[in-house]
């Protein structure tokens, strides 16, 4: 189809050019044969053997010379009547002139396009003018339209030869083109290459990871909706700018342009956990990176949970372990007949946990904080820390509202009193927890939940402060970005979530600090802490 096009192009201004160069053809012999017969007409010898008694024998030699030089097919001189004093033909002098004469007579030189006996001409009249201005005879030249025609076949022979060269250089050319269109897109077809797009354009808009292509240049070649969800970007127009630009962590900006592949490398956004997996773009020189991100934050929120219930069940089983054994001495307390002092052993068991129950609902009404208390004193106990809720907690049942769900409430205030009791401890002496849960009123318009963790632990050094919501921050390896933890990110990810804040400082113990705020909209002055009924430093 090209090939055809190319021919069509060529043909066309083939044609184009033959018929300019015809009609230029036909102009030129025009002033050519205007230029002669003017001339002829202004010769003195012209103009006395006109007046001469026999014309034929002054001027047949002369018109012969002239049509010679010039290059004219012919060159006729006659009288004002038309009959010839010359012609190429001998035998034709004497008839009468084929042709229109009226202008001329009038003394205007004109030209025209006339079949006379040499067949179709291009030919000029010109008058011979006397002294006394009158015409005493005309001068016709003339050039044949065969003649012209002939020019212009040699012309259209040469223009031909170029035509049939630039066919022949734009067939190769576009042959060379489309062998290598079809090497570049692997012989696919338009046809093909369409359909690959719609499909390519339906599978980036339907898959939820995120997918992010990088050219040569570290700029943004392509990315799909959920990578511009993950990564903070929806609604910005973001293609073709260059990666440093995005404003987006630099652990994760270090990740995607490293020059090398990463494998499930866990970063962080300002409310995300991606897991990041990139592969250069084979082929020589580098054409880019192909990234796809995956969003750990919910799994990983999950993954904490379900260490949390996994720390409560081993809770659970070494309280049933312990009580076993005090039902053991129990039994064996009535078996040696001291029944009074097992009955004193029990009561006083039953009334140490029924006074830790007590304290805690009676402190945090809403369900799942207690719960939450409750399995933690326990894990906290088997650890030899005592987990204590300050005397200033109070929350309400009901007060939270629908879109704080207890999913996150599990996930800030577990991860902190995890993290407390792991460094009280490995603290020296007996570790200490201190909690405090209530609701603050800012004003009329709404209430915050506070959510303070402190510790009686070696606290967090000054130079790391701003290190530790980073990936990896653990109290096990304070050494930056590159260690385990990821509890406290995930703290203050969902607090970011709800509008709150995460401040850190230093307890009272002499750990570590952690104070969570949660905006509660609406709650208002109904959310003010009223009168505790958990005596001070109760131990929960």
């Amino acid at each position: 189809m090209q090939i055809v096009l190319v021919a069509a192009v060529v043909a066309g201004c083939a044609v184009f050019a033959y018929v300019t160069d015809r009609r230029q053809a036909e102009e030129a012999a025009g002033r050519q044969v205007t230029a002669a017969a003017t001339a002829v007409a202004a010769s003195p010898a012209v103009r006395a053997a006109v007046r001469g008694p026999d014309p034929t024998a002054a001027l047949q030699p002369y018109a012969e010379r002239v049509r010679r030089d010039t290059g004219v097919d012919f060159v006729t001189i006659m009288s004002p009547g038309g009959l010839r004093w010359t012609h190429p033909d001998p035998a034709r002098i004497g008839e009468r002139f084929l042709g229109h004469t009226g202008p001329a007579l009038r003394g205007r030189t004109f030209s025209e396009t006339y079949t006379g006996t040499l067949g179709p001409s291009v030919r000029a009249v010109a008058p011979v003018t006397a002294d006394d201005g009158t015409v005493a005879a005309l001068v016709s030249a003339g050039i044949t339209v065969d003649a012209i025609s002939a020019e212009a076949r040699h012309q259209l022979a040469a223009l031909s030869g170029m035509a049939l060269a630039a066919l022949a250089l734009g067939g190769a050319g576009t042959y060379l083109l489309g062998s290598r269109l079809r090497r570049h897109t692997h012989g696919m077809n338009a046809g093909e290459l369409a359909r690959m797009r719609d499909y390519h354009e339906a599978a980036l808009h339907a898959v939820r990871e995120g997918l992010l292509m990088l050219d040569g240049q570290r700029r943004i070649a392509l990315v799909n909706d959920g990578g511009r969800v993950l990564l903070g970007l929806a609604g910005e127009d973001v293609v073709g700018r260059p990666v440093a630009d995005l404003g987006l962590p630099p652990a994760l900006t270090e990740a995607l342009l490293a020059p090398g592949p990463r494998v499930d490398e866990v970063h962080l956004t300002a409310e995300r956990i991606l897991v990041v997996n990139t592969s250069p773009v084979a082929g020589g020189e580098r054409h880019g990176t192909v990234v796809t991100l995956r969003d750990h934050t919910e799994l990983q929120a999950l993954s904490g949970e379900l260490d949390s219930v996994r720390g409560l069940a081993e809770a659970l089983r070494s309280q049933a372990h312990e009580a076993a054994n005090r039902l053991h001495a129990v039994v064996s307390l009535i078996e040696l007949g001291r029944a009074d002092e097992a009955a004193d052993f029990a009561t006083a068991e039953l009334e140490l946990a029924q006074a830790l129950t007590d304290q805690v609902v009676a402190a945090v009404a809403e369900p799942v904080l207690a719960a939450l208390l409750l399995g933690k004193a326990a894990q906290a106990n088997e650890h030899g820390v005592e987990l204590a809720l300050t005397d200033d907690s109070r929350v309400d049942d009901g007060l939270l509202p629908p879109d704080l769900p207890a999913r996150d409430l599990v996930t800030i205030l577990g991860n902190l009193i995890d993290n407390a009791v792991e460094a009280a401890t490995d603290a020296h002496g007996p570790g200490r927890v201190t909690v405090t849960v209530r609701t603050d009123t800012e004003g009329a318009a709404g209430a915050e939940l506070l959510l303070r963790v402190g510790d009686t632990g070696a606290g967090v050094a000054p130079e790391v402060m701003d290190e530790v919501f980073q990936r990896g921050w653990s109290t096990k390896d304070a050494t930056g970005p590159h260690g385990r933890g990821l509890g406290l990110a995930l703290v203050r990810r969902a607090a970011r979530r709800h509008g709150g804040t995460v401040t850190l400082g230093h307890s009272p113990g002499g750990g570590a600090e952690f104070t969570v705020r949660l905006p509660l909209p609406g709650a208002g002055a109904a959310a003010a802490p009223g009168p505790s009924p958990v005596p001070q430093g109760a131990s929960a």
